[in-house]
């Protein structure tokens, strides 16, 4: 299964693109789109959703993992981001590519076992558990790929208890 894990933004959105298969990791790639400071906000959001259209054709996923949104004292900046947001998931629905949003607490609870964790050791464990050398920059990168292990592994239990259901109807 591959899945498109994304860290909204509107100056930068983080993207990690990994595959999950039988219990496993492997990344296909990650990086980040990012827009001028001084550009029309408007303008930002075209490339925000041209580029989402272009990775949604070049990786075709089963999902893409995003964060849900929470705010933060700067509302101007959480409204930004939501409108970017907008642009990513209407990207997606066009796409046909379904869209599962996690909370800050589950993305560490997933990643790390701990829902509290601090941003470092996120960090270190999604690096470890997709056998990179280095932990992914920009942090962006490193956030979306942190999503996208965490929807791999909600899926995995979700198939799991789908099937373990299954086995018991068949009792």
């Amino acid at each position: 299964m591959i899945v498109l894990g994304i860290d909204p933004g509107y100056a930068i959105v983080g993207y990690g693109v990994v595959n999950y298969d039988r219990g496993r990791f492997s990344t296909i790639a990650y990086g980040a789109i990012t827009t001028e400071a001084h550009t029309p906000f408007e303008d930002r959001l075209l490339v925000i959703f041209e580029d989402m259209c272009a990775l949604l054709d070049r990786y075709q996923p089963a999902a893409l993992s995003i964060e849900q949104l929470f705010f933060t004292n700067n509302k101007t900046t959480g409204i930004a981001v939501a409108e970017a947001r907008g642009v990513i998931l209407l990207a997606a629905r066009m796409k046909h590519v379904p869209v599962y949003e996690y909370t800050p607490m589950q993305v560490k609870q997933s990643v790390v076992g701990y829902g509290k964790a601090v941003k470092a050791q996120v960090m270190e464990m999604t690096r470890s558990i997709l056998g990179l050398e280095k932990i992914p920059k920009p942090d962006d990168a490193a956030d979306a790929l942190a999503l996208a292990v965490c929807h791999a592994h909600a899926a995995g239990s979700i198939l799991s208890s789908s099937r373990l259901k299954e086995r018991l109807e068949l009792l």
